[in-house]
């Protein structure tokens, strides 16, 4: 065959092999059989081997799996992965129901959609072609896991049209899968998976293609995560336009018109989980009016408009056969309940978290107790009482220590707290916890060093505190149990690379007390380096927005402790940043802008700009922009379909702007500077 036959050959080979896809995974209508799909595949990889120029990112040959991977790049999510909020009952769902109604002051319709129980990727395609492929890792950066994707059958290589979008599903293990998995796992002497979400996300980050190929992984794609240009307004009619450029939705989805409709539906779907051919872990509940999800707006952790409900957690019984304490990064000693096995929501559970002293005497839990275990939100397993009519006289009462467990100081009850708590600062458990929370993805991120590399890597001497991580050599690590020289090069490659992270990860990484990821991020934009807030004083950490007086004093104290700035002069010393790398926060003072000092509202559907952008442009000219308006707002830019807070700007008398004046502006600003 010539080379233009081949060509041609080869183009329709793709279109056929694409069609039988189609049909078979996403319609489950297949018009061939396996023999002929499988003989036309092998057809098409004679071709591409005789002309290596015909082999293209969207063959279908590209689904088996390419060759190993040295380990998974960062990726920057170009909009963030937030997690949702949760309601747990009618009650929940109906004040969720209220909070929306009294926001966008009109009718609400809503999407209800079952929530599948996998792992939550993006996909990014350009042009209609499918070029990469990530997890949600901590929201704003996730891992390129494109290859493995890419042997997902039901995920399109290209789409329909020459379109370009950011999809965003949830890749899955079908439990018809997951019970043959575990049956060839068995019969290979390995340990099974524990359930079919833990199959998927093991299979999905693999560094063999190859192996994800073999794990028979399905997607249902959900949203998309930047709809400008589109047309689109409904949530709803996002879902049918995916649909129609060859994703595979969900078909249970309903629409709905009022939360008792929402409700009913529920308790429908509830009857049908078990019959399922996949695992679900509750229902997704969104407002359909992308105009009404712009007006709602998101918080920190997840938008204000949509909520999952969970599933009423499923509840066993077993044994308490002891009580062990750990002691946290913070000095907290936690008791936990060791259990006889048993299998809850999916999973085996043999411990479960009693949480302080207090609770155990409330619930009268003694040792050798018959209890009732559930998963709190199918996740943390935790004792919910006990069965005292089956107490025999044999069980015991549990006395919390008067010393700690791992380094015998006196423990104490800080007043105005329930949990007893080592302060001695040099204690070896306190210390190897603080230093898996330093090297944790929302902190230093460092891949590799999980808690059993971290455990073992102090109990032999190697590490004393976070500094001695930098300080770690290839000889050292090749010494370690299950520690080759691959491991052990991506491991060190990981290490270096947090040198680069931005402030707020050190910051949060360090384990300043009450400072967590958000408010980290806050001091690293005010301070922009660590030797400014090293200099802070309480009353300027007080003034700061978000910054408490109990946050402001744990801070100043932090950074006046001789040992602390010890540790942050030899981290420096190593080469690890301590400057802010993110946009500059522009304090009033120092701009000429029109919005600097200016606290602006955003509401309605911004065509030119996503509201994440129009947000970044105006801080970054010293404007402040937040959620609600009140007589302290300053400007409300008002975007197609605005609602309430654009009634309620005008009963105020604030200015209002359009979206076309907003961008002007900006553009005049832009230019000037």
């Amino acid at each position: 065959m010539d080379k233009q036959s081949a060509q041609e050959r080869a183009h329709a080979l793709h279109e056929l092999l694409n069609t039988y896809n189609y049909e078979y995974y996403i319609l489950d209508q297949p018009s061939v059989s396996d023999a002929e799909y499988d003989r036309l595949i092998q057809e098409l990889s004679k071709l591409e081997e005789e002309y290596p120029e015909l082999k293209t990112p969207d063959s279908p040959t590209q689904r088996v799996g390419g060759g190993v991977l040295e380990s998974f790049q960062k990726v920057e999510h170009r909009t963030p992965m937030l997690s949702l909020g949760n309601a747990f009952n009618d009650q929940d769902l109906r004040d969720f129901d209220r909070r929306v109604r009294q926001a966008v002051g009109g009718d609400v319709q809503y999407v209800v959609e079952l929530k599948i129980d996998g792992l939550a990727v993006s996909l990014r395609y350009e042009n209609g072609l499918f070029i990469q492929g990530a997890t949600r890792g901590d929201g704003t950066t996730g891992e390129d896991i494109t290859e493995n994707l890419k042997t997902v059958r039901s995920i399109p290589l290209r789409l329909k049209t020459d379109v370009s979008l950011e999809a965003r599903g949830e890749v899955f293990m079908p439990k018809a899968s997951f019970e043959r998995l575990n049956e060839l796992r068995l019969q290979l002497e390995e340990e099974p998976f524990a359930n079919p979400r833990n199959a998927a996300a093991g299979s999905i980050r693999q560094l063999d293609p190859k192996i994800a190929a073999k794990r028979n992984l399905d997607i249902f794609v959900y949203s998309i995560a930047d709809l400008g240009g589109t047309g689109i307004d409904r949530h709803s009619e996002a879902l049918d336009f995916l649909e129609k450029e060859g994703f595979k939705t969900n078909k249970e989805r309903r629409k709905c018109e009022s939360i008792d409709e929402v409700i009913t539906l529920i308790e429908n779907l509830q009857e049908k989980r078990a019959s399922l051919p996949y695992d679900i872990d509750g229902i997704v509940i969104k407002v359909d009016s992308l105009a009404q999800q712009d007006e709602l707006g998101f918080t920190a952790k997840s938008p204000r408009w949509a909520v999952a409900y969970k599933f009423p957690a499923e509840e066993v019984t077993t044994k308490l056969l002891d009580i062990e304490l750990s002691v946290g990064r913070t000095g907290v000693i936690t008791p936990t309940a060791i259990l006889e096995p048993v299998r809850v929501a999916g999973t085996t559970v043999q411990r479960a978290s009693l949480h302080n002293e207090d609770l155990i005497r409330e619930k009268d839990i003694k040792i050798g107790d018959t209890v009732v275990v559930k998963k709190a939100g199918d996740i943390i397993p935790e004792v919910v009482n006990v069965l005292v009519e089956q107490r025999t006289g044999e069980e015991q009462t549990f006395t919390m220590p008067t010393n700690c467990p791992a380094c015998e100081s006196e423990l104490v009850r800080i007043e105005g707290e329930v949990a007893l708590r080592c302060i001695n600062p040099q204690c070896p458990a306190q210390i190897q916890e603080g230093l898996i929370h330093f090297v944790s993805r929302n902190a230093m991120n460092i891949d590799g060093l999980g808690e059993r590399v971290v455990a073992q890597l102090f109990q032999e001497g190697l590490i004393k505190d976070v500094a001695d991580l930098y300080r770690l050599t290839r000889e050292q690590l090749l010494e370690l149990e299950r520690m080759g020289e691959k491991s052990t090069d991506n491991l060190l490659h990981a290490i270096e690379q947090s040198k680069e992270n931005s402030l707020e990860r050190l910051l949060f990484g360090l384990g300043i007390r009450h400072v967590g990821a958000k408010a980290a991020k806050t001091l690293a934009q005010q301070y922009e380096t660590i030797e400014n807030l090293q200099q802070t004083t309480l009353e300027e950490l007080v003034a700061i927005n978000e910054i408490g007086e109990k946050m402001a004093d744990a801070i100043t104290t932090y950074f006046q402790n001789p040992d602390v700035q010890h540790l942050i002069s030899e981290l420096q010393s190593l080469g690890v940043n301590t400057a802010y790398k993110g946009p500059k926060l522009v304090k009033p003072e120092d701009s000429d802008s029109y919005f600097a000092g200016k606290t602006i509202v955003l509401t309605g559907k911004l065509e030119q700009l996503s509201r994440n952008e129009a947000k970044e442009r105006i801080e970054a000219l010293g404007g402040k922009v937040t959620g609600s308006v009140s007589k302290s707002t300053d400007l409300v830019i008002a975007g197609e379909a605005a609602g309430s807070k654009l009634k309620k700007a005008e009963d105020l008398k604030i200015e209002v702007w359009d979206e076309n004046r907003l961008v002007e502006e900006l553009d005049n600003e832009s230019q000037s500077s």
